[in-house]
C-alpha cells in the first residue's frame, strides 16, 4: 500500500502543478484579451500587457516586442530592460541579419532560442549583452498574413533554456502581438481616412458657400470677400487677397483681402503689372506659382510689400475664364514652407469660382445694374471633426451615422455607384463596430464584469425590434420573416439591452445562413416562471460535429462561405449572456432542412409603468454636445419629429438652457468643455426646478450603470442609431403620444 500511496501523492502534486500552471496561463491570456479589446484606444498599453504577461508566464527576466522598420528592428514595448540598454538599442538598433536571434527568427520564420549567447559563435551584439547581462535568449516571429511584422523576444540572465511550455506560450503571445499590430494599422488607416474625408467635406462646403455667393449676388466686393475668406481658411494659410485684372492697363488691382486690413490699404495704392510681377507671370503662364520663402527670391513691388509686412511664403493662382484673364488669387503665410499639391489644386478650384464671380460683376457694372445683397448661409463650422479623439467610437459614429443618413436620401438622391460605395462604407463600419463591441462584451463576461440592468419591458416590442434590424436584408433575399408571440405574453423583467442583443444576433445569423426565398420565424412562449424564445430558419443546417463548436469564440462552423462576414463571437456571447440572465440556450438542426436556436430566461411579475399625459404644443429637446459631427447627426435624427431643438455646446451653456426652457428631454454628452456631463447631470437632479426633466446620456463613454445611478433616464453609447434615439425619447415621454418608461429602463445602443 505504501508505494501505491506514494505514487498517488506524486501524481496529485503533478496535477496540482498542472492546475496552477493552467490557471496562470488563463489569467495571463485573459489580461491579453482585455488589452486587445482596448487596443484601438490604447495600443501601447495592449503591447505592454502582452510583454508583461509573456515575461511572467515564461518566467523570464525581460521581454520585448520589436517591429520591423526597413532593415532594422525598432524596439516598441519592453519590460525588465535596463534604461541604459534601451538608450543603446535606440541609438544602435539591431539589423535584420544572423548576428542576432531577432534576425534569425525573422528570416527563418520560426521560434528559436540560444541557450547561452556567450558561447554562440554567430552572435554579434556583445555590446548589447554587456549592458543587459542576458545569457539565454528566446524569440518568436509575429506573423500577419504569412508576413513577419515583428518579433517577441525574452531573455534570462542565467543560463536556463526555456522548456516546451514556455515556447508554446511565447508563440501564442507573439500571435496576439501581431493582432494588436494589425488593429493599430486598421485604426490608423480609418483615422487617416476620416481626416481625409473631413478635409474633403470642408472643401466642398467652402466651394458650396462660394457657389451660393456667386449665384446670389453681383456685388463684386462682397463675393470676393467670401471667396478669399474661404480660400485662406481651408488652405491653412494666414491671409490672402484677390485681384481684378484691368485689361486696358495690363495690370491687376487688389479688390479684397483677408486678415490684413492695413496691408490692403497699401496694396490698393499700387498696380501689379502683368509683365513685371510674379502674379502677372502666373497669369501669363496660366498655372499657380508658389514661393516657399520670400527671402530666397527677387522681390517685385507686390512681393516687397508682403515681405515688409511680415509675410514669408505665398501662392499666386490665376483667375481665368477660358483664354481670358479676369484676376488673380493670392494666399500667404507668415512662416516659410512648401505648399502641398492638394492645397494648390484646391486653390485652383476656388480660382474657377472666382472667375465666374468677377465675370458676372464686370457684366453687371457694364449694364449699370445695382446690387442684390449677398446672403451667405453657413450651416457648418470650420472643422468637420474638430474634437475627434483617438478612440474608435468617435470616427465610427460619423462613418455609420452619416452613411445611414445619406442612404435614406435625406439630403438628395444618390447615383448607383454612390449608393454602392456608401453601403460598403456602412457595412465595414458596422462590422468593425460589431467586432469591437463583441470583443469588449466577451472580455467583460469572462472577467465577470458584465453588469445587468433589469427593467420591465414588452417582450413583443423587443422581438419586433430584433426583426426590424434584419428585415431589410431578409427582403433583399426574398426571405419571409415572421414573429409569433403568445397573446398572453406581455411584459418581462430582465435586462432589455442584453435580451435584444441575443435576439439580434440569432436573427442575423438565421437570415445570413438562409438561402434566397427561405423562411425565418421567431416565436415566444411563456409560462408562470419563464419564457422561451426560438429562432427557426430553413437554412443549410449544422452538422452534428459542429453544433458545439459554433458556440466557441471565432468559430462559425462549416456553414456558409469562408468569406461570409461575421466576428465569430455572436453565439459565444449569446450563450454566456443567457447564462448570466439565469437561462439556458439550445440548438436543434438538420443539415439541408434548417436550424432552430432557442433560449429560456426567468420571468418575473411585471412592474407597472407610470403613464405620462400628452402636453400641448411642440416639445423642446435640449442637446448638450460639443462635437460638430454628432450635433449634425442628432439634428438629422430629430428632424421631422415635431420638436424644437435647442443646442448647447458646453456644460454651462447646457445648464442654462435646461433651466430656461424646461425641456421635454435633454440629450447629454459626457465629455464636454468647462463643466462635464457628470456634473451637469448631478446639478440637474439636485435642482428642484429641473429634477423632473428626463436626461438621456448620449456619449462614447460606456458607463451606463453610473449614469443610471446618477439619475439618467436612459443611456445610449455612440454610435447611436436613429431608432434607438427616437425610442429613448418616446420612452421618457418626450414625443407626442409616448409613454414614459419605468425608472432605469433606458435602452442603450
Amino acid at each position: 500500500m505504501e508505494p501505491s500511496e506514494g505514487a498517488g501523492g506524486g501524481e496529485l502534486e503533478t496535477l496540482q502543478r498542472g492546475y496552477a500552471d493552467a490557471t496562470e496561463q488563463f489569467a495571463a491570456l485573459n489580461e491579453v484579451l482585455l488589452a486587445l479589446g482596448r487596443s484601438a484606444s490604447d495600443p501601447d498599453a495592449a503591447l505592454d500587457t502582452i510583454v508583461e504577461s509573456a515575461r511572467r508566464l515564461c518566467r523570464s527576466d525581460a521581454a520585448q516586442v520589436y517591429l520591423i522598420d526597413g532593415d532594422y528592428f525598432a524596439l516598441s514595448s519592453w519590460v525588465g530592460v535596463p534604461d541604459a540598454l534601451v538608450d543603446h538599442i535606440t541609438a544602435h538598433p539591431f539589423r535584420i541579419d544572423r548576428a542576432t536571434l531577432l534576425g534569425r527568427v525573422s528570416s527563418e520564420r520560426k521560434l528559436q532560442q540560444i541557450p547561452d549567447v556567450l558561447i554562440d559563435a554567430e552572435y554579434g551584439r556583445q555590446d548589447a549583452q554587456e549592458l543587459g547581462h542576458y545569457r539565454t535568449l528566446m524569440a518568436a516571429p509575429m506573423l500577419l498574413d504569412d508576413e513577419v511584422v515583428g518579433v517577441l523576444s525574452l531573455w534570462r540572465t542565467q543560463v536556463s533554456p526555456f522548456d516546451e511550455s514556455a515556447q508554446a506560450a511565447v508563440q501564442a503571445f507573439a500571435a496576439q502581438a501581431a493582432v494588436v499590430v494589425r488593429q493599430i494599422d486598421l485604426v490608423r488607416a480609418l483615422e487617416d481616412r476620416t481626416v481625409e474625408l473631413a478635409r474633403k467635406v470642408d472643401q466642398l462646403e467652402a466651394l458650396s458657400e462660394v457657389g451660393e455667393a456667386v449665384s446670389s449676388s453681383l456685388v463684386l466686393d462682397e463675393v470676393l470677400t467670401t471667396i478669399i475668406m474661404n480660400a485662406v481658411r481651408f488652405a491653412g494659410c494666414d491671409g490672402g487677397s484677390i485681384m481684378e485684372y484691368i485689361e486696358s492697363e495690363r495690370a491687376f488691382t487688389v479688390r479684397s483681402a483677408y486678415a490684413s486690413d492695413r496691408l490692403l490699404e497699401r496694396l490698393r495704392t499700387i498696380k501689379l503689372g502683368l509683365d513685371t510681377t510674379l502674379v502677372g507671370r502666373a497669369a501669363r503662364e496660366r498655372h499657380p506659382i508658389a514661393v516657399a520663402d520670400l527671402d530666397d527670391v527677387e522681390l517685385d513691388t507686390h512681393l516687397r510689400l508682403l515681405h515688409e509686412d511680415g509675410w514669408r511664403s505665398m501662392v499666386a493662382v490665376p483667375v481665368l475664364r477660358g483664354d481670358r484673364i479676369v484676376g488673380a488669387l493670392v494666399v500667404r503665410r507668415r512662416t516659410p514652407g512648401e505648399f502641398s499639391p492638394d492645397t494648390i489644386d484646391f486653390l485652383e478650384n476656388f480660382a474657377g469660382q472666382s472667375a465666374l464671380a468677377v465675370w458676372n460683376a464686370q457684366l453687371f457694372r457694364e449694364l449699370e445694374t445695382k446690387s442684390a445683397e449677398l446672403e451667405v448661409v453657413s450651416r457648418h463650422k470650420s472643422e468637420f471633426l474638430a474634437s475627434m479623439s483617438h478612440e474608435l467610437r468617435t470616427p465610427l459614429n460619423a462613418v455609420i451615422g452619416f452613411s445611414e443618413v445619406l442612404l435614406e436620401r435625406m439630403f438628395g438622391e444618390l447615383n448607383d455607384r454612390q449608393d454602392e460605395y456608401l453601403r460598403d462604407i456602412l457595412g465595414s463600419g458596422r462590422h468593425l463596430l460589431q467586432l469591437l463591441n463583441d470583443i469588449l462584451d466577451l472580455s467583460k463576461v469572462e472577467a465577470g464584469r458584465m453588469e445587468l440592468e433589469p427593467s420591465t419591458f414588452s417582450l413583443r416590442s423587443a422581438l419586433e425590434y430584433g426583426a426590424s434590424m434584419v428585415r431589410e436584408r431578409a427582403a433583399r433575399h426574398g426571405i419571409h420573416l415572421a414573429v409569433d408571440v403568445d397573446d398572453d405574453l406581455d411584459t418581462v423583467e430582465s435586462d432589455e439591452l442584453r435580451v435584444k442583443q441575443v435576439l439580434v444576433n440569432l436573427l442575423s445569423n438565421a437570415v445570413k445562413f438562409t438561402p434566397d426565398g427561405g423562411r425565418v420565424t421567431v416565436t415566444a412562449r411563456g409560462s408562470e416562471h419563464e419564457i422561451a424564445v426560438a429562432v427557426a430558419d430553413t437554412g443549410i443546417g449544422i452538422a452534428p460535429a459542429d453544433r458545439e463548436r459554433i458556440f466557441e469564440s471565432f468559430q462559425q462552423g462549416r456553414r456558409g462561405l469562408q468569406s461570409e462576414e461575421g466576428t465569430g463571437l455572436g453565439l459565444t456571447l449569446c450563450r454566456r449572456i443567457v447564462a448570466i440572465l439565469g437561462g439556458t440556450m439550445w440548438l436543434e438542426s438538420e443539415v439541408g432542412v434548417g436550424s432552430t436556436f432557442g433560449f429560456t430566461i426567468p420571468r418575473r411579475v411585471p412592474l407597472e409603468a407610470p403613464a405620462v399625459g400628452d402636453g400641448a404644443g411642440r416639445a423642446t429637446i435640449v442637446v448638450v454636445e460639443d462635437d460638430r459631427a454628432s450635433l449634425d447627426l442628432i439634428s438629422a435624427y430629430l428632424d421631422g419629429l415635431g420638436v424644437d431643438v435647442v443646442i448647447a455646446r458646453d456644460g454651462d451653456e447646457g445648464l442654462s438652457a435646461i433651466r430656461r426652457h424646461a425641456p421635454a428631454a435633454v440629450l447629454l454628452d459626457i465629455r464636454l468643455p468647462r463643466t462635464d456631463g457628470w456634473e451637469v447631470l448631478r446639478r440637474v437632479r439636485t435642482d428642484a426646478a429641473t429634477a423632473a426633466v428626463p436626461v438621456i446620456v448620449v456619449s462614447i463613454v460606456d458607463e451606463r450603470a453610473r449614469g443610471l445611478a446618477m439619475g439618467a433616464s436612459a443611456y445610449l453609447v455612440k454610435p447611436v442609431h436613429r431608432d434607438a434615439l427616437v425610442g429613448a425619447l418616446r420612452g421618457v415621454g418626450a414625443l407626442a403620444g409616448a409613454v414614459a418608461a419605468a425608472p432605469g429602463g433606458g435602452e442603450s445602443s
